[in-house]
């Protein structure tokens, strides 16, 4: 994503395909960009869903913002491992204010040991209807969600331990280095 540097903080929005807000991160902070995608760290972190409900983030989030896949991956860092939360969603971009994707409302759940669960069919039914996704969007978002599970399957970045542990101490240190 053009524009973005590494130890700069963001806003994150996600929208829903009528252009409605469907949530915000108040904080994010950029531990790595390429043209590929953007990883974002949350840590304790204010977010506020659409309904106004404000919540705070109990543990560090390794984000990874994808220019061109349809969707997102959030890995929370918890006692008992990495749990991830992958939204269907555009493609991210970065428009000088926040990173900002729509939001379709599919996600898979992964837990520490590989396994995995899709979320929220019914709700991407339902608002296939209402909001009248076309048959090429929900083409897309399902043949990437093919994707997706491949990558769960396969282990592949960023479904690795290792690879999300490397971010989180870049992440520390530069955390560190905006203290100094």
């Amino acid at each position: 994503m053009n524009g973005l540097s590494i130890g700069q903080d963001i806003f994150i929005e996600s929208f829903k395909h009528d252009g409605s807000l469907h949530r915000v991160w108040s904080k994010g902070i950029v531990i790595d960009t390429n043209p590929d995608f953007t990883v974002a760290v949350t840590d304790h972190t204010w977010i506020v869903e659409s309904d106004g409900r404000r919540w705070l983030t109990k543990e560090p989030a390794v984000c990874f913002f994808y220019d061109h896949h349809w969707f997102n991956v959030i890995s929370m860092i918890r006692k008992a491992g990495i749990y991830y939360y992958c939204n269907l969603a555009s493609p991210s971009l970065y428009d000088g204010e926040a990173i900002k994707n729509i939001d379709y409302d599919l996600d898979v759940k992964v837990y520490p040991d590989g396994t995995y669960h899709i979320l929220d069919e019914n709700e991407y039914a339902l608002h296939s209807r209402e909001m009248n996704y076309s048959p090429e969007l929900k083409k897309k978002v399902e043949s990437e969600m093919e994707i997706l599970i491949g990558w769960i399957r396969e282990g592949k970045e960023p479904f690795s331990f290792s690879y999300i542990n490397n971010y989180l101490m870049q992440y520390f240190q530069i955390a560190e280095d905006l203290k100094k």
